[in-house]
């Protein structure tokens, strides 16, 4: 099959032929993947310069769909340099930490992502808290986290403990995240050191491009600003609508303020959707804030015409109901789609599964129940990052087991018994395999759990508890473990898809946060509402059918706002 000659939009052409930085507004499917790369191509003229592009984007998936297009036209070879293909992460890791360390710290600096996840406990017998409780400026408690954690006593000791857990961490050259950013950002900020690194930078980089940049935190566009600031072009590509990182500190109306530092000339939009139909891309419009409605994307490419309504489901009860899945099931068979590329989306996994009948993970932290909760993820997610995901946390409750952990976050020990995942992916997928739980192997959740139990119990240290004492008998395994998918769907997070497309997508709202959402969405409530985003990502998924689930009391509100924009909307009691 012949591909068709990329053929750009008046938008795309004037960001492909723009000289220097600029600040790029994308609606979903507006085809920024094959504008960066014909961007990079019209920058290199087909000639090496001695000089290299930086490629930036915020997870995993969206940097390897751009590399192996950069790879599959010949523009980037193996290996990249000049250039730079990769993470925001790993390229302040790579340019700004690594190379210098950390500051008063012999130790090799060492990236542990789970820091924050030690436990904080200032004297025996107190209650244990995550350090990500306690700024890591200030040291002082964060009150809405402790409170979730259902504290209530002195947190004096435990603040004094968290700022010396965070120095002693600092000394070892132990640093997460939030801590390379910090140290990238002071390096940069510092005038003798910026001096010398600014026109390095500038001699290195043609132009530095970030993707996804609504996934940006301040600090981020801090650094990036930094890079303005020393005579690197940079490219900002994003959709404010979709900026659903305020876990982690993202920007919503910082980006806007960002935006304002760039010229009018500066900003270009790409508006055309060339990944969903004219019902979807209408429809989308009604999840922006009621401020960001003022233009309607329009729909451009191949799916365009499809004549399918958006289908919006309406269930009753407090729960997340199992008819939602069969429903979808039968929506996307009509279409003659395979239900293994259709996933459901929701905030949260447990949701999803609630609408698929999958096993859940009820919050239960017994380590009988873990491992069951692990072993039907691995078994039932379809992607391959939930499934190492799920090798992860088998690992981890192996780890537990043999007494290895001393304290330690599971990155913590990894990084310093020097463990590489080849070292131990293997045993942990051979111990998810042997626990498939399926009518041929286990006749009851019982036999399952005896064989985990005879599998376990080598990685015992001697003298300890015993397997049984260890993996306990625990009622609700039933609730984790199942035999086969009852639907072929698979259930996804929000965050997991967020890049990728899809036939159809079924998005569901939980009973929790469904008037939350339908409230600012309709101008309710002048509270920003991230989970409003959130369902604007994962309905932005699809390209031919786009379902949403979400309580009766709130249906028809949906329905009536989606209509407005223009689209076709029906409405199906379940």
């Amino acid at each position: 099959m012949i591909a068709r000659a990329f053929k750009p939009t008046d938008e795309q052409q004037r960001v492909i032929d723009h000289p220097g930085s600029a600040f790029i507004a994308a609606c979903p499917g507006a085809g920024k993947t094959r504008v960066m790369v014909e961007r990079a191509r019209k920058l290199l003229g087909g000639r090496p310069t001695g000089r290299g592009i930086a490629f930036l984007s915020f997870t995993i998936a969206a940097v390897s769909e751009l590399e192996h297009r950069l790879r599959r036209e010949g523009i980037v070879e193996t290996p990249a340099f000049p250039h730079f293909i990769g993470t925001f992460d790993a390229f302040l890791w790579q340019f700004l930490i690594a190379p210098f360390g950390v500051d008063g710290c012999a130790a090799k600096p060492r990236l542990i992502p789970d820091k924050d996840h030690r436990a904080i406990q200032p004297f025996a017998g107190a209650q244990a808290l995550p350090l990500e409780c306690f700024d890591p400026a200030t040291g002082g408690a964060i009150p809405a986290r402790i409170r979730r954690y259902g504290f209530r006593g002195k947190v004096k000791a435990y603040e004094t403990a968290a700022r010396n857990a965070r120095a002693r961490f600092l000394q070892r050259g132990e640093l997460d995240f939030a801590d390379a950013r910090s140290v990238a950002l002071a390096r940069l900020r510092d005038p003798a050191c910026g001096a010398i690194l600014g026109p390095a930078f500038a001699a290195r980089f043609l132009e530095l491009i970030v993707d996804e940049a609504q996934d940006c935190n301040p600090v981020d566009l801090e650094i990036i600003t930094s890079f303005r600031a020393a005579g690197v072009p940079v490219k900002v590509i994003c959709d404010p609508n979709q900026a659903i990182y305020g876990f982690r500190g993202g920007v919503t109306r910082e980006l806007g303020q960002f935006a304002e530092e760039f010229g009018a000339d500066e900003r270009l939009p790409m508006s055309g959707n060339f990944r969903s139909s004219r019902h979807i891309t209408k429809g989308m419009v009604a999840l922006r804030a009621p401020n960001m409605r003022a233009a309607i994307d329009e729909a451009l490419g191949e799916h365009r015409d499809e004549p399918t309504a958006i289908q919006i489901l309406s269930y009753s009860g407090r729960g997340v109901p199992a008819t939602i899945g069969t429903k979808f099931r039968e929506l996307v068979m009509a279409m003659g789609l395979e239900a293994r590329d259709c996933p459901v989306v929701s905030a949260t996994r447990r949701t999803g599964a609630n609408a698929l009948g999958h096993p859940q993970d009820s919050g239960v932290q017994d380590l009988s129940y873990r491992l069951a909760v692990a072993v039907s993820d691995f078994h039932f997610s379809s992607e391959l990052g939930d499934r190492k995901e799920a090798l992860v946390a088998i690992h981890r409750i192996m780890l537990e087991l043999g007494g290895q952990m001393s304290g330690k976050t599971y990155h913590q020990h990894l990084a310093d018994a020097d463990v590489s995942p080849d070292a131990w992916r293997p045993e942990a997928l051979a111990l998810a395999q042997a626990l498939q739980f399926t009518p041929e192997r286990f006749a009851t959740v019982e036999e399952w759990h005896d064989q985990a139990r005879r599998l376990l119990a080598p990685l015992l240290p001697p003298g300890g508890q015993s397997i049984n004492q260890r993996l306990r008998r625990n009622g609700d395994l039933g609730k984790a473990l199942s035999a086969a998918s009852p639907s072929g769907h698979a259930a996804r997070t929000i965050h997991s898809v967020k890049g990728m497309e899809f036939p159809a997508v079924c998005v569901v709202m939980s009973p929790s946060t469904a008037k939350g959402i339908l409230d600012f969405l309709t101008g309710d409530a002048a509270v920003d509402n991230e989970e409003a985003r959130k369902i604007y990502v994962g309905a932005s998924r699809a390209q031919r059918l786009l379902v949403l689930a979400l309580p009766r009391t709130q249906a028809a509100r949906l329905r009536d706002l989606m209509a407005e924009m223009g689209g076709a909307v029906d409405l199906t009691p379940l």
